[in-house]
C-alpha cells in the first residue's frame, strides 16, 4: 500500500520579514514540506496598530493563504497571534497555530524560579497574551512584560550587533537582569536575530517562540496524517504586499536560504 502523503503547502504569514525566523525553523523540522509565506510589507509594523486593525489584517492575510489551498496556517506574528487567533480558528476549517501558546508552554515548563520575563512589541505586551497563556498553565507564575519597540527597526536595518544595539538592549532589559526570572521569552519573531546580544546582557535562558512553534506544527501534522512523504522535494513560494526587492534582501538574512519565487499581490478590501 503506497505511503499517504499530503503535499498541500503550509501557509505562514507575518506583517513582514520577522516570521521568516519561524519559517526557518519549520524548514529545519519539516524539510520536505511545501511552504507559502505571506508578508504584509505594505502595512508593517503591526506592533503599533490597534487590536481592531490587527484583527482585520490577520483575517485578510489568512484568507489569501487559504485561497492557495494550504493544509495548515501558522500565524508567525506575535501581535497577530495575541489578537486574532481565536477568530482565525473559528473562521477557517484548517489547523491554525500561533506563536504565543507554544512559547508560553515552553516557558512555563522551564521556569524553575516561578518568574518569567517576556519582551515584545507594545501591542503584544499590552495585550498580556503571554501572561494569560502562562497563567492558564500555572497561576502561581509571575510574568513581567517589557515592550522593546526599537528592536524591530534596528533588526530590519541589519543592525544585529554593535554599540547601538547593545545600548538599546541594555536600556530595555536592565529591569529584567535583577528580577531573578527563570526564563526570558522572545515574544517577537524578529528577536531571535539578536538573541546572542539579549542572552549576553541578561544571562537568562531564552525561549525562542519560533523554535517552539515549529515543534508544535511538526507534531500536529504528524498526528493528523498531513505530512508530505519522506524525500519530497519542497517548493517555497513568497508573496508580499509591497517592496519585494527589499523583502528579498532583508529576508535572506532571516531565512538563511535563497528567496527565489516571490510575487507582489494586492489584497481585496
Amino acid at each position: 500500500m503506497p505511503e499517504l502523503s499530503d503535499e498541500r503547502p503550509i501557509g505562514i504569514f507575518d506583517s513582514g520579514v520577522g516570521g521568516l525566523t519561524v519559517m526557518k525553523e519549520v524548514m529545519r523540522h519539516l524539510p520536505g514540506e511545501n511552504i507559502i509565506y505571506f508578508g504584509d510589507t505594505a502595512r508593517v509594523p503591526y506592533g503599533v496598530r490597534s487590536a481592531e486593525t490587527v484583527l482585520r489584517y490577520s483575517l485578510e492575510n489568512a484568507s489569501f493563504l487559504v485561497s492557495k489551498g494550504i493544509k495548515a496556517l501558522v500565524v508567525a506574528c506575535n501581535t497577530s497571534s495575541a489578537i486574532s487567533l481565536d477568530s482565525l480558528r473559528r473562521d477557517f476549517p484548517i489547523p491554525v497555530i500561533g506563536v504565543v501558546e507554544p512559547g508560553a508552554r515552553a516557558a512555563a515548563a522551564r521556569a524553575g524560579s516561578k518568574k518569567i520575563a517576556v519582551i515584545g512589541t507594545e501591542t503584544t505586551i499590552n495585550s498580556r497574551s503571554y501572561e494569560r497563556a502562562i497563567k492558564e498553565i500555572d497561576r502561581s507564575i509571575e510574568v513581567t512584560g517589557i515592550a522593546c519597540p526599537l528592536f524591530v527597526p534596528l533588526i530590519e536595518e541589519g543592525w544585529l550587533d554593535g554599540e547601538i544595539v547593545n545600548l538599546t538592549a541594555q536600556k530595555y532589559l536592565s529591569a529584567i537582569i535583577n528580577d531573578s526570572a527563570g526564563v526570558l521569552v522572545l515574544g517577537c519573531t524578529h528577536y531571535p536575530m539578536i538573541k546572542n546580544v539579549i542572552g549576553e546582557i541578561t544571562g537568562i535562558p531564552l525561549i525562542d517562540s519560533a523554535v517552539e512553534t515549529a515543534r508544535e506544527i511538526s507534531t500536529l501534522l504528524a498526528d493528523k496524517g498531513l505530512l508530505c512523504h519522506e524525500g519530497h522535494v519542497p517548493v517555497m513560494e513568497f508573496f508580499v504586499t509591497d517592496s519585494p526587492g527589499k523583502f528579498v534582501r532583508t529576508g535572506e538574512r532571516f531565512l538563511e536560504h535563497p528567496i527565489e519565487r516571490i510575487s507582489k499581490v494586492t489584497l481585496p478590501g
